[in-house]
């Protein structure tokens, strides 16, 4: 009886607070994605995070420890794309960073947009970019739909894929980092030149100044006992340096390293992306008046470190305890600006990032690492078995097999037989996990395991022909830093925090999704979900006023 009345007591103090859906709505939402964080970064480097800037989201905010992505592949396109539409890319079209073009056996980047220019620079090619590849609506197009153009939208980031698809079609503007000039600079798409005070913070030339320092540890040395050794096999090396090692000359590397572009390689990448983000808030007045805006920002920084040195690096290591601070800095910078009543922040990521498979294979953990050039030597031998020249086969590229359409129509051939044949071939391959071809995912609807996974990250006019999941811990890379993309834990899981505007502080272990996160915002807001929406609003425990 006194368990039952315990129970009783429980569930009644945990249906209380989620009845603060009329509370006020927030006057600024700032999404904050992490390129490449993996969710136990929250905790590997808790013991060195400060009191307010992890550890705040954490302490004061709500905490979905098991949010997670639910398609493949795991890139920075697709992720930042599904975030802010709450649909995966079998709807909204970005399917990769870059893909090929069925129809023209092109390559095609996912911002790419020859028909606008670029402004703030005259680097001619970093500005043609625009979010016409993304085919669904996304939160900001609707915040700015519903409030007829009076909320203000805004994404920034070094990468222009980072800025440009959360803020969406209708925003007032992207901004992304041109390492030729120095600046910020965006595209005719959303603007004619940039405002006064964009001009004047990219005349400080601040990248050039953040590269005239030494990067050094943050912390001494014997604090960085939850990552490898300084110099270890695993890790791989900027131009100029003969070791991976402490402390990096910043100025004398930028000349080998592509000149101001470096800084995307270090900490103070983000540093450089939180100093405009201050700027924008307060030049653009974000959340001053009472139509919502939006503010998506990306740190870019931690994707090029974990690349070049692994998950398991003092490097790695050093840009989390560098952005942990980044992150207190805005958090209070927004709040005196805003008020915390006033602001939604929520904390997540792209994707995360494998440990470098050599380390592991070292421990006696499998992994392993694909070549795939010997799969196109044997892709085209069993082409030419058919009857068909090299040209059939377009490519191998996001774990996927093209092949030439149009050509193997022409031959009189059915592309699911070709598809299925060469699966078939392909079966037994080393490091192979699932072979899942593209006439199977068009004729059959997968609920469950891999199969759903790549069901949800594929379209038809953008998206190879045979689909091919590595085992775990097997990528195509050096043998030296990692990458991502998998349907694997490591890629998938992400960290999901949500702070302010009165939410209450605790968290939940439901599984819960990457599409949801938009979804949630729409009913924060109190706006319409964004039009392709798969996902399903999170329940946000409010504090009792």
């Amino acid at each position: 009886m006194k368990h039952f009345f315990s129970s009783l007591v429980s569930a009644a103090c945990f249906i209380i607070p989620f009845a603060g859906i009329s509370q006020s709505k927030p006057k600024l939402v700032v999404g904050i994605v992490v390129d490449q964080m993996r969710y136990d970064y929250l905790y590997k480097y808790m013991e060195d995070y400060g009191d307010n800037g992890f550890r705040k989201l954490l302490n004061g905010g709500y905490s979905f420890d098991n949010a997670a992505y639910n398609f493949v592949p795991t890139y920075t396109g697709p992720g930042h794309a599904s975030i802010y539409t709450g649909t995966t890319p079998a709807r909204h079209g970005i399917v990769a960073n870059d893909w090929i073009d069925p129809v023209s056996a092109e390559p095609m980047y996912c911002v790419t947009d020859r028909q606008v220019k670029t402004i703030g620079a005259k680097t001619e090619d970093v500005g043609k970019m625009s979010p016409r590849n993304m085919i669904a609506s996304n939160i900001g197009d609707e915040l700015k739909i519903f409030s007829n153009k009076r909320s203000k939208v805004f994404g920034i980031a070094l990468k222009d894929r980072s800025a440009i698809l959360p803020a969406g079609h209708a925003a007032d503007a992207a901004y992304w980092f041109d390492g030729e000039s120095g600046c910020f600079v965006s595209s005719s798409y959303y603007t004619q030149q940039l405002p006064l005070w964009l001009a004047k913070f990219n005349s400080k030339q601040l990248a050039m100044k953040y590269l005239s320092e030494t990067w050094d540890l943050l912390l001494p040395a014997e604090r960085y006992d939850e990552s490898l050794a300084d110099d270890n096999p695993y890790e791989g090396l900027f131009a100029g340096k003969t070791k991976p090692t402490f402390p990096y000359n910043l100025q004398e590397l930028m000349l080998k390293n592509g000149g101001q572009n470096f800084i995307r390689s270090t900490p103070f990448g983000n540093t450089l992306t939180l100093d405009l983000a201050k700027e924008l808030i307060t030049n653009e007045q974000l959340g001053k008046d009472a139509h919502c805006d939006l503010l998506a920002i990306s740190f870019s920084s931690p994707d090029y470190i974990g690349h070049k040195f692994g998950t398991d690096a003092r490097e790695t290591q050093d840009c989390y305890l560098r952005l942990d601070r980044d992150l207190a800095e805005l958090i209070r910078f927004t709040e005196e600006a805003v008020g915390n009543e006033n602001v939604v922040f929520f904390l997540t990521a792209d994707h995360g990032g494998a440990n470098v498979p050599a380390y592991l294979m070292d421990q006696r953990i499998p992994g392993g690492y694909m070549d795939y050039a010997p799969m196109h030597d044997s892709l085209h031998t069993w082409l030419a078995a058919m009857k068909l020249d090299t040209t059939a086969l377009l490519g191998i590229h996001n774990e996927q097999i093209y092949l030439n359409r149009a050509l193997i129509q022409k031959a009189g051939l059915e592309l699911e037989f070709v598809e299925n044949h060469l699966a078939s071939k392909l079966q037994f391959w080393p490091g192979v996990q699932q072979i899942i071809t593209a006439s199977n995912l068009q004729k059959n609807e997968y609920t469950r395991e891999l199969a759903a996974l790549v069901q949800r990250g594929y379209h038809p006019q953008r998206s190879g022909n045979i689909m091919l999941a590595l085992q775990p811990n097997w990528m195509e890379y050096s043998r030296t830093g990692t990458t991502h993309g998998t349907p694997w834990s490591y890629d998938t899981r992400v960290p999901l925090v949500w702070y302010g505007n009165g939410i209450s502080p605790g968290n939940s272990v439901e599984p819960v999704y990457i599409d949801d996160i938009a979804p949630t915002l729409s009913i924060l807001l109190q706006i319409p979900f964004p039009n392709a929406r798969t996902g399903n609003p999170l329940t946000l425990p409010k504090l009792k006023k």
